[in-house]
């Protein structure tokens, strides 16, 4: 899954930002259970990814929320 960018997440409609974000929160929950059972994650930098583009959704949301 593709990390998103600030510009990519705003041209995206309401549903499909939702979407992605449900996406998103499943896939770090499957990392965080690796960690979590003692394993490793097969790439550790994509669980900082993650989060990082899970708040910027969510950042944006908001925002958009204020307008």
């Amino acid at each position: 899954m593709a990390i998103l960018k600030a510009e990519e997440i705003r041209d995206m409609s309401a549903k499909e930002r939702e979407e992605k974000l449900n996406d998103l929160k499943l896939e770090l929950s499957k990392e965080d259970g690796k960690v979590a059972s003692g394993g490793f994650p097969e790439d550790p930098g994509r669980i900082k990814e993650i989060k990082r583009t899970i708040a910027r959704i969510k950042t944006i949301e908001n925002q958009k929320e204020k307008r």
